[in-house]
């Protein structure tokens, strides 16, 4: 399943993680872990937030992947389901028929 994994990290952890080097540590082991189809960073309420989506083969990797950036960046990790175009189109042309 395609999901999105959200990681907000408070400013203080953030920026001792950033000099120790373990903030980017963490991020490239999610990079070597899963191959991701797209990951995106921004600010969210002040804090420095990741958006990383791929494809999730099975839901016992969401320990694996979260707790690294909850260990070491006392970060919150949100996960959400999500489609491309090709699932949204599929799953409407599955609901019209319903319909």
């Amino acid at each position: 399943m395609r999901m999105l994994m959200k990681v907000s990290i408070p400013v203080e952890q953030g920026n001792k993680a950033l000099r120790d080097g373990s903030l980017q540590k963490t991020v490239m082991g999610l990079v070597e872990a899963v191959k991701l189809e797209a990951s995106y960073f921004t600010t969210e309420y002040g804090k420095r937030t990741g958006y990383y989506f791929f494809d999730m083969s099975d839901s016992k990797l969401m320990p694996t992947l979260a707790e690294p950036f909850f260990q070491k960046l006392d970060a919150e990790v949100t996960w959400t389901p999500v489609m491309d175009m090709a699932d949204l189109k599929a799953g409407l042309e599955k609901v019209t028929k319903l319909l």
